[in-house]
């Protein structure tokens, strides 16, 4: 606390004050030893009069010509925090000095986030709750090296840039403060001078909470309590997310999946009811919900967020949300949270220009921005960048005990050329197109993950050829453990788009996926994306008349069910919402007061069951033996027929899906032994809206296999087989 000061340089001291440009606070304020005498010095804009106890004695401070500089002269140096005595126009404020408290900067963890490997960091900077040399308060602590000069700004303190200045540490580029006597829910900002003199406002990149739009502010909380996961629910979580488990995801926008009355959101208490209850009515094995890290725009839809470490307020407060969590694992329901690190937007109290200079985004554009979204891309190269989102990973995870994090657009993260023209991107050391700090820090951020919390799913949205996105990063790859099929996504629907009569000429769109299926640990998506931006719903894209639309999306959701892969299917899909999805509104959940939509409601509902009742559908998703062609090359009658086996080969399901409206009676293919087959699912059945051609030759759903051969096995059967329907057989006998 000691230093000499010269009083003529006051002057400039409280000029810098002043003009909120001061980086280094502890050096004039507070308590100090001149040559003569002890000084303890204040800055307290618009305060009348200020008073300092020590020792039980009170010392009035004097105002330094007309500043707001106050000055007390005292016996000694305090030992220990002080309390003053404020006294303002309509109140007086009796507080203790900020700057009578050391230092509780943790050096080992400032050299980690330098480093960037800090996972933690969130427990470290941002503010928090905490109790120094016996006063409560709030430590606040921010990254911002070039900064001149920072302070925290709020309503505790008016807003006024000048009054809490920070402390720096050059080694670490961090600046923190010790503040007492705050309280939950107070609003804050950092007030960030530029060495330009510029004053940019920002929020608390760790804040744990924030203001709704059109707020900026974030606001004090206290460091919230994790989920603490059992071993039974560890367990769970291991078995509902194994590569031979049975996923099935249902992908949910929370603001719009159902509204209230008044188009009200359903808050995180009411979510875990109906929501909840509904993905266990429907027999989905997981929730994906689309990012609910605080966002400012609504239509961004959450994937542009500004706090990342805020649950958004829209549906409730961090312990609604650790309930709605709590309720999906009473449930054994896995919960998976859409995770956006490739990207962040340009809002002014955001992190573009954090301290003046483009500290976690790149300077040149063709590297710091992203042209398609109007966003900044995250400087990867940078140490602390990488802690930041590492450790925004591990708070996800850790604090609610999630399933697993779907990581966002992948692919613009590896390349450096996405979606940009020549001469628009800048090579990597190697002269190459790979973004080697982003790919570093998906591995870094997939290794960690899967290490701190056992039985979670990493997923890659990734839609190129990138080879091993989830192969382990020991092999080589990139440590995701799923990827999406966008391949499979966009050729068969593409196919599906087509009228029946010119199926034919496309057979390939919906063969070509098995040529890669099992190069990656998939997961099949008809997501969000495919139902926004003019494309259509999923019902609108089938051809032909109403009843036809239906039987396609029927078929097409069976085959899906039963090709190789884990499945996804957004909201409204399985009610065959007829509009596009909109963000601002409800599902239109009165549609299943008709009878066709409704049946798709029953078809998912009755795929999901039988594909978590055999194992046959789900357990070699990864490997070629779960999958056999009995034809592929039926393009005239554009039918096809396949084989999925379980880990015991007796285990499998016969599938064959028919698209187009025409029926057969005695339609033949090989099977893989002689016995009985039972069917298990038949889409044309009239419960689904079907028109209900009986498979079977009496109401028995038996067939009985001949020793005839054919598609290169030794027996077959002959069935009777609908227009625009999947058909599911089960082996009921080991003859």
């Amino acid at each position: 606390m000691s230093s000499t000061t010269n009083e003529n340089s006051y002057d400039a001291q409280v000029h810098a004050l002043n003009t909120g440009r001061f980086k280094d606070p502890f050096s004039f304020l507070g308590a100090h030893k001149t040559d003569a005498e002890v000084e303890v010095r204040f800055y307290l804009p618009c305060a009348i009069s200020v008073s300092v106890t020590l020792n039980n004695k009170t010392i009035k401070a004097q105002r330094y010509q007309q500043s707001d500089l106050f000055i007390a002269k005292v016996d000694a140096l305090p030992t220990a925090p002080y309390e003053c005595i404020a006294q303002y126009t309509d109140s007086s404020v009796t507080f203790y000095d900020e700057y009578s408290f050391e230092s509780t900067l943790d050096a080992e963890a400032m050299y980690l986030f330098n480093e960037g490997s800090l996972e933690h960091a969130y427990s470290h900077f941002g503010a928090h709750f905490s109790t120094q040399q016996n006063v409560d308060g709030v430590r606040f602590c921010v990254w911002a090296p070039n900064a001149a000069s920072v302070s925290i700004i709020g309503e505790f303190n008016f807003w006024q840039a000048n009054r809490h200045f920070m402390r720096f540490h050059p080694a670490s580029g961090v600046w923190e403060l010790f503040v007492p006597g705050l309280k939950a829910d107070m609003c804050y900002k950092f007030a960030i001078t530029a060495q330009s003199g510029e004053v940019l406002e920002k929020a608390d990149p760790y804040a744990f909470k924030m203001q709704q739009a059109p707020g900026t502010a974030s606001v004090l909380q206290y460091k919230p309590e994790p989920i603490k996961l059992g071993e039974q629910a560890l367990q769970n979580r291991q078995k509902r997310n194994h590569i031979d488990a049975p996923i099935s995801i249902y992908e949910v926008h929370l603001g719009s999946w159902q509204r209230a009355e008044n188009n009200r959101y359903l808050s995180y208490t009411e979510l875990a009811d109906k929501l909840v209850s509904y993905a266990l009515e429907m027999n989905f094995t997981h929730l994906q919900l689309m990012p609910i890290s605080e966002y400012p725009f609504d239509g961004s839809w959450g994937y542009q967020p500004v706090g990342l470490f805020a649950p958004t307020s829209r549906f409730g407060d961090y312990n609604s949300f650790k309930y709605f969590v709590e309720q999906c694992h009473k449930a054994n329901l896995g919960i998976l949270l859409d995770w956006v690190p490739g990207h962040f937007p340009s809002d002014p109290h955001g992190l573009h220009r954090f301290d003046g200079t483009h500290l976690y985004e790149h300077a040149d554009k063709r590297q710091g921005f992203h042209p398609d979204w109007n966003t900044y891309i995250y400087n990867y190269d940078r140490p602390e960048v990488k802690s930041f989102l590492i450790s925004n990973a591990m708070y996800w995870l850790h604090q609610f005990g999630l399933d697993g994090l779907r990581v966002d657009a992948v692919a613009s993260m590896l390349y450096l050329d996405y979606s940009r023209k020549e001469g628009e991107w800048v090579a990597n050391c190697y002269g190459g197109r790979e973004n080697l700090g982003a790919i570093e820090c998906l591995k870094q951020v997939n290794m960690r993950s899967y290490k701190n919390n056992p039985g979670i799913m990493m997923v890659a949205e990734e839609s190129t050829a990138w080879p091993g996105v989830t192969q382990s990063v020991e092999h080589n790859g990139l440590g995701f453990g799923y990827k999406w099929n966008m391949g499979w996504m966009n050729d068969s629907l593409h196919y599906m788009q087509h009228d029946p009569l010119y199926r034919q000429h496309h057979h390939h769109e919906m063969t070509f996926s098995m040529v890669y299926a099992f190069s990656e640990n998939y997961i099949l998506p008809l997501s969000h994306d495919e139902v926004v931006h003019g494309k259509g719903s999923l019902i609108e894209k089938m051809p032909g008349d109403d009843w036809q639309k239906f039987a396609n999306l029927r078929a097409y959701y069976a085959f899906m069910w039963a090709h190789p892969g884990k499945k996804l299917l957004f909201m409204g899909g399985e009610i065959a919402q007829r509009k596009e999805w909109g963000h601002d509104h409800s599902i239109d959940w009165h549609l299943l007061e008709h009878q066709s939509h409704n049946g798709i409601k029953q078809t998912v509902k009755t795929l999901n069951t039988v594909y978590k009742n055999q194992p046959a559908l789900y357990e070699l998703d990864s490997s070629a033996a779960g999958f056999t062609w009995i034809d592929n090359n039926n393009n005239q009658q554009s039918i096809l027929s396949f084989v999925r086996y379980a880990k015991n080969a007796k285990n499998f399901v016969v599938v064959i899906a028919n698209f187009t409206p025409a029926s057969y009676e005695n339609y033949v293919i090989g099977v893989p032994s002689k016995g009985r087959y039972k069917v298990i699912l038949n889409t044309d059945d009239t419960q689904f809206f079907g028109s209900g051609v009986e498979v079977t030759k009496d109401s028995s759903q038996i067939v009985q296999a001949i020793n005839e051969s054919n598609h290169g096995f030794k027996h077959s059967i002959s069935i009777a087989i609908g227009g625009l329907t999947t058909i599911y057989l089960q082996k009921v006998d080991d003859e």
